[in-house]
């Protein structure tokens, strides 16, 4: 059982970091992780239980968890002790953590944060323990042994845009986390065993044995999809989901672009089929992407070394409405790679009226140009969506799933 290629971005198994001492070179092939090497002194008495029953978080214990020291130095793995979970958070068995392309900018130096932290914030895992004080309601929406996703954004819930279901801008996630590594009083989980040194957070710090996460930042993992490659779902899909259907609002019958078919993109052009888009271009410059891409909802492809993307779409919707008005442009374009050029691109192919949605994040400072009479006087709606967090109800991923937005094989 498993998805289609649309969940095909690496994702690292739990048992790659197994109790039992590895060299951790060959976690990925990237060169950003090629030369991580592993602490490879006596891991005795810091093994830790395979199983749920084994775990005893009374007894203490450590795990072992990738750390980031600074900008293009290998990454190491090191010990922590035990995360502890406090009210309103669990701590979770670490199954499977996806690399995302919003990790490598933190490693290349592109994004800058707080360091030294942990990365990983596409994770899926098993519930070991509630913190004191949780909420009932959570515990028995979040029962121990409960299969888990986690997400990009960890809403707070309880902050004004949580409040007004925008939880994508929770006021704690950025005030804390992403400014300054923590979770939401303040203060990090993770602290190296042999020094006591606090580590920080890149949401909830997913490249370790075990990780803390904020229970509404959670969604239940439903048994019919696989852990590893679920692990993509907290960014990737929670993030083209909400693009497709709260920014782009994608309705039968549109026409669409997606610039960018990497793991976002993918999950955008077959949310976009199963929202009922009739026309699909997927617009990106590796042939294996775009030949993935046809099995993914795309109707057309474009490599935009070969030819020129903007004209292409044009062509497409030429001949695809000869009696298109306002132009000759998608109903909506996505830009899901965060490059100046994509971003214009974007703009370009979209008709008069029409949307344009920005997803990629790009490195800091990239600036984007904007034809600002043509957004004016022709309509344009420019719309910028950094990733979703929202969950949306208790059986999110099962309602996917049931209307094959997901599809299990």
């Amino acid at each position: 059982m498993g998805f289609p290629s649309i969940l095909s971005r690496i994702a690292i198994s739990r048992n790659l970091l197994s109790s039992k001492p590895t060299n951790p070179s060959i976690l990925l092939s990237s060169r950003w992780f090629s030369n991580l090497v592993a602490n490879n002194t006596d891991k005795a008495e810091s093994s830790l239980p395979s199983t749920l029953a084994a775990y005893h978080v009374s007894s203490g214990g450590y795990m072992r968890g990738t750390v980031f020291w600074e900008p293009d130095t290998p990454l190491t793995i090191e010990e922590f002790h035990m995360p502890r979970p406090k009210a309103g958070e669990v701590l979770i068995k670490t199954k499977a953590c996806g690399v995302c392309h919003s990790d490598l900018h933190v490693i290349k130096g592109e994004i800058p944060f707080s360091s030294p932290c942990v990365i990983g914030h596409e994770v899926t895992g098993e519930i070991v323990e509630h913190g004191p004080l949780t909420d009932r309601k959570i515990i028995e929406r979040f029962p121990i042994g409960s299969q888990v996703v986690g997400a990009f954004i960890m809403p707070c819930g309880n902050c004004f845009f949580c409040s007004k279901g925008h939880d994508d801008l929770c006021e704690d996630f950025f005030a804390y986390n992403r400014a300054k590594g923590t979770l939401y009083d303040g203060e990090t989980r993770l602290f190296l065993r042999n020094s006591g040194k606090p580590v920080y957070m890149y949401s909830m710090g997913g490249l370790a044995e075990y990780c803390v996460i904020p229970a509404h930042g959670l969604a239940i993992l439903p048994k019919s999809l696989p852990y590893t490659e679920s692990a993509i779902l907290g960014c990737a899909v929670f993030t083209a989901y909400g693009a497709m259907r709260h920014a782009a609002e994608v309705c039968p019958g549109d026409s669409i672009a997606v610039i960018g078919v990497g793991g976002v993109g993918s999950s955008c052009l077959q949310i976009a089929r199963a929202f009922g888009a009739s026309l699909v271009i997927a617009v990106d410059i590796q042939n294996d992407k775009l030949q993935k891409a046809k099995t993914l909802g795309a109707t057309h492809t474009v490599n935009a070394i070969e030819e020129d993307a903007i004209e292409r779409i044009k062509a497409f919707i030429a001949c695809f409405d000869k009696e298109i008005t306002g132009g000759p442009g998608v109903d909506i374009a996505v830009e899901a790679l965060g490059k100046p050029q994509t971003f214009l691109q974007c703009l370009q192919s979209v008709r008069d009226g029409g949307k344009a949605v920005m997803i990629g994040l790009s490195k800091a400072g990239a600036i984007g140009e904007v034809d600002i009479n043509r957004l004016v006087r022709r309509k344009v709606k420019h719309i910028f969506l950094v990733a979703f967090g929202m969950m949306e109800s208790d059986h999110f991923l099962e309602n996917l799933v049931n209307r094959n937005v997901i599809q299990v094989l």
